[in-house]
């Protein structure tokens, strides 16, 4: 199967494939669409089962992307980038150097962030041989761990969710049940505590729960009954593909707002949470606060003022809350309508 037969493929600009046998390198770089500004995603590194998975893959998120930047209206497109290997044991710094090289080559139309097998000290290694780099740390010129960011944008969902669903944006006293205590989890639980929230938490690490049931009280359910707690709002925080016919029916939550990317099964999910009466903000959106921080890295922007600007996902959501009701759509649809009216030129159609 070609990419141009992928079902995932969606008119992307450009798919590099980029092949270094000398350091071991073996990478995919998608392009989805860059009429807002150059395209900014992630660099992944997992050990696919299969090339095809990881075309899949690269191709989903860079769309997601877009989408996303769209959205948020950042100036920027959608790319992402997927190396296949595993990042604990095949990486080194000849292969992020390498990669690093095969981004470059693209002119500026590709901006390489941290991902899931990434860190920081590897978008330093990048680096070295591209500019096409941002959540950098401080001392290499960046703004730091986009984590806090991430999580305050979806705090501020999860306050307009509430709102629209129950009348108010006070998290005092409110019931969340956050899925993954990792880095951006447990900053969103920061901000829950400190604004009265009562939390119920799962996680696959025991470590992550110990942390936050010390510092948070939370109570702790195992990651597959997570959905039946008693709870207002739902934050999945961890894998995607996890809001589907069995965990829906399931639920218990007036609002469902998270970080994890992709959290619908399929798209006839939305209805199906809408169908229940409950509050989903799209989780591109609500999770856009990193790709807002990076956005505000790689422009020059003061970083004074990047708090203020992922609050701006409050009215964001807000207004995909409007235009869902107004028009009879679901929030996901309705926020897939708006991006597409940012990123594709008047008068282009979808592929």
């Amino acid at each position: 199967m070609s990419v141009f037969d992928a079902p995932e493929y969606d008119g992307h600009e450009q798919v590099l494939f980029v092949n270094e046998p000398t350091v071991g390198l073996r990478a995919i770089i998608a392009i989805h669409n860059t009429h807002l500004g150059p395209a900014l995603g992630g660099c992944r590194m997992w050990p696919y089962a299969s090339e095809q998975e990881a075309i899949r893959d690269v191709l989903r998120l860079s769309r997601g992307m877009t989408y996303k930047a769209a959205v948020l209206d950042c100036g920027l497109g959608g790319g992402k980038s997927v190396i296949i290997g595993d990042p604990y044991r095949e990486k080194t710094p000849e292969l992020l150097h390498a990669m690093g090289k095969a981004i470059d080559s693209l002119g500026e139309r590709y901006i390489a962030g941290e991902d899931i097998g990434t860190n920081p000290l590897d978008m330093r290694e990048i680096l070295t041989t591209t500019r096409c780099v941002s959540c950098l740390l401080e001392e290499d010129g960046g703004y730091g761990d986009p984590a806090p960011m991430t999580a305050l944008g979806v705090f501020c969902a999860i306050q307009a969710g509430l709102e629209h669903a129950m009348g108010t944006q006070s998290l005092d006293g409110a019931k969340v049940a956050v899925q993954g205590v990792g880095n951006v989890g447990m900053n969103l639980c920061q901000l829950l505590h400190d604004a009265g929230a009562r939390l119920t938490v799962s996680d696959v690490h025991e470590g992550n729960l110990n942390a936050a049931v010390e510092a948070f009280g939370a109570r702790v359910f195992a990651p597959e009954s997570i959905f039946r707690a008693d709870m207002d709002v739902f934050a999945p925080c961890a894998m995607g593909a996890i809001l589907n016919d069995t965990t829906i029916s399931q639920l218990r939550a007036k609002v469902v707002a998270g970080a994890a990317n992709n959290q619908l099964d399929h798209p006839e999910h939305g209805r199906a949470l809408a169908d229940r009466g409950i509050a989903y903000l799209p989780d591109y959106v609500a999770n856009g606060g990193g790709l807002i921080s990076c956005a505000a890295e790689w422009y020059g922007e003061d970083k004074d003022d990047v708090p203020g600007e992922v609050r701006r996902i409050y009215d964001s959501c807000k207004n995909i809350l409007a235009r869902a009701g107004s028009k009879g759509l679901t929030t996901s649809e309705a926020a897939d309508q708006l991006a597409e009216e940012r990123f594709r030129p008047k008068g282009q159609s979808a592929p």
